[in-house]
């Protein structure tokens, strides 16, 4: 069994690679030449339909599998990945665009949550209460909730669905996956993965779609499916938390992100710097814990600005495949138009450009990394997710102006801040309204934390001993004794 692209054209739907209805392709593309990589099967409500009936047959064989048994395929898994890391990080490279060295690097964040949840799926522990009488017994355990769909992105093809897979495959539950239409190769992969490890067929499944509203609605509408995870925007998330209230699923969401990085003047400059550029043009600037405002105490923001721009002109621009790029293309044509409106906006708006600001020439998706000075708070790009390597610079004078502007959005995901004042990280952590905080780091993301937000940029959390609760319900017994 191979991992060539080729082989990764149709669905996984009970344990088998199938087609759509008709045979309907949809072109997948490599955003660095615009040129076709692939033809992937389109699926449509029938095969979701036929994905979720085999994960709810197979649900009570794999929830009834002892978890040190469920344990022993996650770890396969995961190792798998690792085996096969320069293939997944190549496929990944071609479908998304970001340089081989960060598609190494996601294929081993995503290797992460399988060894972690092996782990995890056999300390899923219960309680015995102490009874109100001496006649009764109160016993306490965890259940797999069943049927399980999934929704991602394509930021990160690999370790978003991986995630999502190992915890939902460690409670014991079984699942249905719909990646994103721009990237489902990385997914596919992970079946080839799967089949190899010898998983049963039918506990994972993936219809692969350009028809995310139909199969979406498949998976609200079915009773069948107990939960929904989705990371993507907040606009989706709100449609299908409101589709899904019918059949009351239980729902978890990572949803959109407008991190402020705030930057004190006893901050570590150097320090500072580094963080910030790991924190923002990680895959081109399109994560969601990008930051995505940067705020620079008014005594040393000439300096950081002046360091900040020296990291930025060593940039290099090109496509993923070539070994010493740094900053790959944006996924398509809507996201670059997005991203060059924004700062023409800006700078019609009184920001300066001090790098960048313009299309690069290496190819019509890739955009030069951008610093801009000037920026106030009452600017789009201060309040509308970049999602593109740009960075704005805002100046502030008080701890308490930075946190007002930084907690000034309905997004709550993630934050970071430099500073040497230890009082001061006490009181930043607590005052600052997100599900994440980096203090003195740009990087935040680790199997064994917690991962998710607040406010408008969802709900639930995934990875760590936490990644589980989501996946399980709690299952009370009384006993009497006569």
């Amino acid at each position: 069994m191979t991992l060539e692209i080729n082989t990764l054209s149709k669905a996984y739907i009970n344990g088998a690679w199938v087609s759509a209805a008709g045979g309907a392709l949809f072109d997948v593309s490599n955003p660095a030449t615009e040129e076709t990589l692939a033809q992937v099967t389109n699926c449509g409500t029938d095969e979701a339909r036929s994905a979720i009936a085999a994960a709810k047959s197979a649900f009570p064989g794999w929830a009834a599998l002892p978890a040190s048994e469920r344990a022993k395929f996650l770890r396969r898994i995961g190792d798998l990945m690792i085996d096969n890391l320069e293939a997944l990080s190549e496929i990944l490279t071609l479908e998304n665009g970001k340089p081989l060295a960060e598609a190494r690097g996601e294929i081993q964040y995503g290797a992460s949550y399988f060894h972690w949840f092996s782990e995890e799926s056999t300390r899923v522990y219960g309680d015995i209460v102490p009874p109100a009488s001496a006649e009764s017994r109160i016993l306490i355990r965890h259940a797999p909730i069943g049927v399980c769909a999934v929704i991602t992105p394509w930021n990160f093809p690999n370790a978003m669905i991986a995630r999502k897979i190992a915890a939902a495959l460690a409670a014991g539950c079984t699942l249905v996956g719909k990646p994103a239409e721009d990237t489902p190769l990385s997914a596919l992969a992970i079946c080839k993965l799967a089949e190899m490890a010898g998983l049963p067929k039918g506990v994972l499944n993936i219809v692969p779609t350009e028809h995310a509203a139909a199969i979406g609605g498949v998976f609200t509408s079915s009773r069948d499916v107990k939960k929904i995870s989705f990371t993507g925007s907040t606009q989706i998330g709100r449609l299908l938390y409101e589709k899904s209230a019918p059949t009351l699923k239980r729902l978890s969401m990572e949803l959109g992100g407008n991190a402020p990085f705030i930057v004190f003047e006893d901050a570590d400059l150097e320090a500072a710097v580094k963080g910030l550029m790991l924190a923002k043009f990680r895959n081109a600037g399109q994560t969601c814990v990008c930051a995505n405002r940067v705020f620079v105490h008014a005594d040393i923001v000439e300096r950081f600005t002046e360091a900040l721009s020296r990291a930025v002109r060593g940039l290099i621009v090109g496509p993923g495949q070539d070994d010493t790029s740094m900053i790959g293309p944006l996924i398509n044509k809507s996201a670059l138009h997005k991203v060059s409106a924004l700062v023409d906006r800006t700078v019609a708006a009184g920001g300066k450009i001090v790098e960048g600001g313009r299309q690069h020439d290496c190819g019509s998706l890739f955009y030069q990394p951008t610093l801009l000075t000037g920026v106030t708070t009452d600017m789009a790009i201060s309040s509308e997710e970049i999602f593109g390597p740009v960075l704005p610079i805002i100046s502030f004078d008080t701890e308490e102006e930075v946190i007002q502007a930084a907690n000034s959005t309905e997004y709550g995901l993630a934050a970071y801040f430099y500073t040497q004042d230890l009082a001061r990280t006490w009181r930043l952590a607590e005052a600052l309204e997100y599900g994440m905080v980096g203090t003195n780091t740009g990087a935040i993301s680790h199997a064994s934390a917690p991962f998710g937000g607040v406010k408008q940029s969802g709900f639930g959390r995934e990875g760590s001993k936490y990644g589980l609760d989501d996946y399980l319900d709690l299952k009370v017994q009384h006993i009497g004794l006569n």
